[in-house]
């Protein structure tokens, strides 16, 4: 996944980068632009030099020569013109400098001539150099003025873009008050914020429906139950029944038992995806965990055992960590046998249930998924698990399943 960056800071870099290879490009055109340029007039220079030498010959002058500027000497033939660049001693500067030369041959008043005439190159270099450079200077001052007036100028015109995005982070289905949007005079970020408005107004009114729907369904679920639950016991206490209706109306108790637990739990899901869980206190959960062993070997005939390290005290709703606690305990009493004991251990951060078992799971990726489960006991909803792992990702805690040495081990790490 590649990383994301803010918006001003990818249009930034994007400008900044354009403009820091512009800037590279006019300096470089500028450099052989400015080169060619001054060669062009150093050898026009040259020609007009060699112009004159002529002329003054044809006028009879004898001595021209000014080396290493202008070399004037008779040969006996005439060659081709050569222009080129050459490194000569100049007894003025007393060192090796770099020089255009242009040599002509011409024959003058019946004498054949060599006309060397040259014209230094290094001033005109540094003269280069130096236009290139303040160019360059020039270029990355204004773009770096550029820069901060174009970052100015985007913060300013985002602005309302960025606050009704940090609204909207800050947006919840269950506050009474509606979202506060900021307009602008950019009719794109008007829009959204005008279609933002209609689509939270939307999803809240559904929220409201979905949420009053599954509250009426799960409390008008309960009357029906209790009503045959009642329905039933007065039918086996009242009438004298056999075996095999009783058999079937023990089933059908169990069924209406199942049924109960389901609405319930579906119920606690819905509440905890609806965040109305919102009283906070410390929990002591070692504390708790022993009154659950208690009340558990009560009523059934199991070996549990505590383990404790330091007292687990966590921050969440009394109501949730009772149920994370009583959830964690009753799926290891389903999956043990009787005479088998199940270790709990705390410490100051971490809870984990071990019970034996033959085999690890088949599938423990979906071992906190609703409604999944590895065997085919009809008492079991699917959903114990499934609440442990909403309960913990609604206050940050981490679930996770292992199997050791022949245990099947549950462990949340508290933050």
């Amino acid at each position: 996944m590649s990383k994301k960056v803010t918006l001003l800071k990818k249009t930034s870099k994007t400008f900044l980068l354009t403009g820091f290879i512009l800037a590279f490009l006019s300096a470089v055109i500028l450099y052989f632009y400015t080169k060619n340029l001054l060669k062009s007039e150093i050898e026009e220079e040259l020609y007009s030099t060699e112009a004159r030498v002529i002329n003054a010959l044809k006028n009879g002058s004898t001595s021209l020569s000014l080396p290493p500027v202008t070399e004037v000497i008779i040969t006996d033939h005439l060659k081709s013109k050569v222009l080129k660049d050459t490194l000569i001693y100049d007894p003025s500067q007393d060192e090796m400098e770099l020089f255009r030369e242009l040599s002509t041959f011409k024959k003058i008043n019946g004498k054949n001539y060599k006309i060397t005439v040259r014209n230094l190159v290094v001033e005109s270099e540094s003269f280069l150099v130096a236009i290139v450079i303040s160019n360059i200077l020039i270029l990355v001052a204004t773009f770096m003025f550029l820069f901060y007036f174009n970052r100015k100028k985007n913060l300013k015109l985002w602005h309302p873009f960025f606050k009704n995005l940090e609204q909207m982070k800050h947006f919840s289905l269950t506050s009474k008050e509606p979202i506060a949007l900021i307009d602008s005079d950019v009719l794109e970020f008007s829009e959204l914020k005008n279609e933002i408005i209609l689509l939270t107004e939307k999803v809240k009114t559904d929220y409201e429906n979905l949420k009053q729907f599954s509250e009426n369904v799960s409390h008008e679920m309960q009357t029906p139950l209790a009503i045959i639950q009642a329905k039933i016991d007065n039918l086996i206490n009242e009438h004298g029944i056999n075996d095999k209706q009783f058999v079937q109306v023990t089933s059908i108790q169990k069924d209406i038992q199942r049924l109960k637990q389901l609405n319930k739990k579906i119920t606690i899901l819905t509440k905890i995806d609806n965040h109305q869980f919102i009283n906070i206190e410390v929990v002591n959960l070692t504390k708790l965990i022993n009154e659950k062993i208690e009340n558990f070997k009560e009523l059934k005939q199991v070996h549990l055992s505590l383990y404790s390290e330091k007292e687990l005290t966590i921050s969440m709703d009394s109501y949730l960590a009772d149920i994370l606690i009583n959830n964690l305990i009753s799926n290891a009493i389903k999956h043990s046998k009787k005479e088998e004991e199940i270790t709990v251990y705390t410490n100051g951060s971490i809870l984990s249930i071990s019970n034996f078992g033959d085999k690890a799971l088949v599938n423990p990726e979906n071992i906190f998924l609703r409604f999944y489960k590895e065997s085919n006991r009809k008492h079991s909803t699917g959903l114990g698990l499934a609440i442990v792992k909403k309960i913990c990702d609604f206050y940050g805690f981490t679930p996770s399943y292992s199997f050791k040495e022949h245990q099947h081990i549950f462990s949340v790490r508290f933050k």
